[in-house]
Formats: structure tokens, sequence, C-alpha cells
């Protein structure tokens, strides 16, 4: 396995991209996970001469829908594996019609590109529908991969292991994210996510990326250094 850093982890960073991928690359990681789509030709120019790749690229379910053929072609120019639906409101999950209904609109649009399509968790997606979560019912009405969010999973009172063994082949990247008890984020090895097994879980399950995240760090450069420290102690091959 992989790893990577999703870069809305660090949109605060002043410096300029070329500076950014060189400290990412210097700490050890792999690659990046895009926060969406800008200037691909450059920026694909500079990811190479930093000498990492591109793990994925987040993209709106809308942007995907309105151009489907240009988002494909930013995704080559990329070199990126994979894109990500990053995120559907509650209306998407509110009931079982719902959830049927956002099934179909993810299957829809994994058609209308050249890449796998995945869907990323946050913790909504896990509120009861009958007698199962709307994200159990979704994984089973869809055939898109899936990007597990551990941290999340574990927020909405999920244990990530046992889902990356129920989604297994589904997962080719996972975001390594921690979460306090409380269910907050916080730095990598600071909260009550088993990191070592998300990690074991996720290679069994044929994990292809570990993606660090960490939503609103006090210090972005720092938490993406702490990260890559925690994912050097790990045992991820």
């Amino acid at each position: 396995m992989r790893t990577a850093i999703q870069l809305w982890t660090l949109r605060e960073h002043p410096g300029s991209q070329d500076e950014l991928f060189e400290r990412i690359a210097a700490a050890g990681y792999d690659g990046v996970e895009f926060a969406g789509l800008s200037d691909p030709v450059e920026t694909a120019e500079r990811l190479q001469s930093a000498g990492l790749l591109a793990a994925g690229t987040h993209v709106d379910a809308e942007a995907i829908q309105s151009n489907p053929a240009g988002v494909t072609d930013d995704l080559a120019t990329l070199g990126s594996p994979y894109v990500v639906v990053p995120y559907l409101d509650d209306d998407h999950f509110a009931d079982a019609a719902a959830v049927t209904e956002t099934a179909r609109k993810l299957d829809e649009l994994a058609g209308s590109v050249e890449k796998p399509l995945l869907y990323h968790n946050h913790t909504h997606e896990f509120v009861p529908v009958g007698t199962e979560t709307a994200f159990d019912r979704l994984i089973a009405e869809t055939t898109v991969g899936i990007e597990l969010d551990a941290g999340w999973a574990r927020a909405a009172g999920r244990d990530p292991v046992t889902l990356l063994e129920t989604l297994s082949g589904r997962v080719p990247v996972i975001h390594l994210k921690d979460v306090t008890a409380e269910g907050e984020p916080t730095e990598l090895g600071d909260g009550v996510v088993d990191l070592q097994a998300v990690v074991d879980a996720a290679r069994a399950a044929g994990t292809e990326w570990l993606v660090f995240e960490h939503d609103d760090p006090s210090d972005p450069i720092a938490s993406m250094e702490t990260a890559a420290d925690v994912l050097s102690s790990l045992s991820i091959e």
C-alpha cells in the first residue's frame, strides 16, 4: 500500500504549489489526493517534478454530472486513478427511498466517467433506515467503490475494521483519519482509532492507498509531518 495526504488538510498553506508538493515528498508521502480540479496540466507537471503520484481526486457530483468528459480528461492529465464523490447531503440518506435513489445516481455517475468512481463517507450516512443504516443499504444497492473514512466511521459508532471486512474488494482508497472519543478530528495517533488494525484490515481488503486527512488542523504542515511519522511507525507493506 502507498501513502498520500488529502490536500484539503493543507488548504491554508500560504506557499506555492511547488513548495507544498516538495514538502509533502520530503515528509515521505508517496502521493496526494486532490480536493477538486484546478489547472490539471500545470499541476501534473509539478506533481511529477516532486516525484509524487495522484492517489485520487475529489469532484462534486454536480461537476461530474455537468461535464463528465471534461472531468475524465482532467483525471487522465493528472494521472488520477480514481474520482471520488466527497459528499452528499443528509437528504440523500433520509429514508430507504432516498438511499435507493442515491445508489442509482452514483451508478449513473460512475457510468459517465472512464475512471472508477468511489463514494467518501462522513457520519450522516450511518443514520438508521428501517432495520439497517443508510450506509449499509447504500453499499448493498450501488456498485460503486467506497473510499472509507475510518475516522468518520468511528465517530458514527461503527468499527472501521469490520466495515473494511464487509467492503473487501471495494475499498481501493481509505482515509486514515483519527478522532477523539467525542468524534472530533484530531492528530493521527492522538485519537481512538486503532490505526494498525485499520491498516491490517485495509491490506486484507485490497486497499491500494492510505490517505491521511485532518479536517481542521491548527498547524497543517505540522499535522502533515506528524502523520507521516505515525505512518512510518505502522506496518503498512
